[in-house]
């Protein structure tokens, strides 16, 4: 495994666990997942430099606007969430309670 591999694969795995296991704030819970994000774009763009294969260029590019549509959606949520709870702390959330 190259140190690239390894450093993509670690940064994927630190983002799963921090998003499995330090669950206190929303915030927190889209970092992990922006992180997670940005070690698959950077995967699959030196995935498509080692193929020098053009079919997939614009692959990363797609996964990268979908990134940011996910993250705005994410902050909106924070906003919404932290407008009508009063903070963004996951333990206050009740998806029951209206």
């Amino acid at each position: 495994m190259t140190p690239a591999h390894f450093s993509i694969s670690a940064g994927f795995i630190l983002g799963l666990t921090g998003l499995a296991f330090h669950r206190t704030h929303l915030l927190s819970a889209l970092l992990c997942l922006e992180g997670m994000m940005l070690s698959l774009f950077v995967a699959l763009s030196i995935w498509t430099l080692q193929l020098n294969a053009t079919n997939f260029s614009a692959a990363p590019l797609l996964l990268l606007a979908f990134s940011a549509c996910e993250a705005s959606a994410g902050l909106a949520l924070l906003v919404a969430t932290a407008r009508t709870h009063g903070s963004d702390r996951l333990q206050a959330l009740n998806l029951l309670q209206c």
